[in-house]
């Protein structure tokens, strides 16, 4: 029944949703400590994270291809290709990562800013594997019903990071958040991996079964290019918002980080529903599950919204009176983005449940490449949002039939 569907699915996703608002929010504390560090260190935080962040979404899209393949009482192989799959996946990131000084003396980043990089992109670049590894842990408990685990380990790094990046980053500037981000992100990772050899009959071992890492990333790599797009056609609504004027500019960053604090909740649903698609055989349990998740999704993002809309947090970001103005004529706006967005999140987590990733891929290069063109002419920002509006309800649209006909494709296949 769709009632029990619900209550499967919004059970899963509370823990989830909890990790990801309290791994935010350390991040924050980061991002505090280095701001009463230094203009400058913080300038080089930025410069850092404007590959590392796209980096990160990469790989973890990418090891999250493991989630459709889990089955309680047999997770052995899908640990152990999962892991190959993550180190492939992690290296890569790693190695763009570490040239972030390259990349930053080639754009024209001011030499002072380059200087205080230091090895700070080294340290991230580690964390980037070494994170990549704990989400393929994670991907797997979320397939196994374990998200009491996965808040457990989450709210030890955010605990980590919350107290090590102030003490660290106090002692050795930028180069202390990376230390700190690395200690935090191992000890995620060793209890996700002790949680989950608790689920495990034997050892997985070391040898890689090729095939099966190739058929783990047949879904996993398409999760990871529509990442990267998605990463790539923000930057240009930043950089189309940035032409407008500095109001504009600033009025966007806030309204994005607006839509990421409500839409989060989608990405923890989205996830949740992976395992009940998966485990299905019919056509009509596969759509009920995503139904399910879209009942939790329409219940749960007005939350969001009525916290960032009624709860008055934009003067948080900004004591600009014009940029507050700005955001909050955008708001409406930001509400409708949410919505959209999170609706075509949980379809396209549902494509992930039957192991049909690349449509997904499709519909953002294509819906977000025309975005792109758009925002590119566009000299108004609310112009841009409404842009971002359609883009988002026509990614729906797409995700939606895609996920319609990957249901009726398994059923002939059947």
């Amino acid at each position: 029944m769709l009632s029990h569907d619900v209550r499967r699915v919004a059970g899963a996703a509370l823990p989830l949703y909890v990790s990801m608002v309290a791994v935010s929010v350390s991040a924050l504390v980061t991002t505090a400590a280095l701001g009463r560090s230094g203009t400058v260190e913080l300038a080089a935080f930025s410069v850092t994270g404007a590959v590392y962040f796209p980096a990160l979404a990469a790989v973890t899209g990418a090891v999250r291809g493991v989630l459709p393949f889990v089955r309680p009482g047999d997770v052995e192989q899908v640990v152990r290709d999962g892991a190959w799959l993550a180190v492939f996946a992690g290296l890569l990131g790693a190695v763009a990562v570490a040239c972030v000084p390259l990349v930053a003396r080639g754009s024209g980043v001011e030499p002072e800013v380059v200087a205080a990089l230091g090895a700070f992109p080294a340290f991230m670049a580690a964390g980037v594997v070494i994170t990549g590894f704990g989400a393929m842990g994670t991907s797997v408990l979320v397939g196994l019903g374990r998200g009491k685990a996965v808040l457990r380990a989450c709210l030890l790094v955010a605990a980590c990071t919350a107290v090590l990046s102030p003490l660290l980053v106090g002692f050795f500037g930028l180069n202390g958040a990376g230390v700190a981000y690395c200690a935090a992100q191992s000890v995620g990772c060793a209890v996700t991996m002790s949680l989950l050899r608790g689920e495990l009959r034997h050892g997985p071992g070391w040898k890689v079964h090729l095939g099966h890492v190739v058929e783990l990333a047949r879904v996993g790599l398409p999760l990871a290019g529509t990442a990267l797009v998605k990463f790539a056609v923000l930057g240009v609504l930043a950089i189309a918002a940035a032409r407008i004027s500095a109001t504009a500019a600033a009025a966007h960053n806030i309204a994005t980080s607006l839509v990421g604090l409500a839409f989060t909740a989608a990405i923890a649903i989205g996830q949740a529903v992976v395992p009940v698609v998966s485990a299905r055989a019919g056509g009509d349990g596969v759509r009920r599950a995503v139904a399910a998740g879209l009942v939790v999704a329409l219940v749960a993002l007005p939350v969001g919204c009525g916290i960032v809309v009624l709860g008055d947090v934009v003067p948080l970001f900004s004591t600009d009176p014009a940029v507050v103005a700005v955001v909050r004529g955008l708001l409406p706006l930001v509400v409708l983005v949410v919505f959209a967005d999170g609706v075509q999140a949980v379809l396209g987590f549902g494509l992930v449940g039957l192991k049909r990733t690349t449509p997904s891929l499709v519909v953002f290069a294509v819906c977000f490449g025309v975005l792109a063109a758009v925002a590119l002419g566009t000299r108004d920002l609310t112009g841009l949002w409404v842009a971002l509006v359609v883009a988002d309800v026509a990614i729906g649209v797409g995700q939606g039939t895609a996920f319609l006909l990957a249901v009726r494709l398994r059923r002939t296949a059947r």
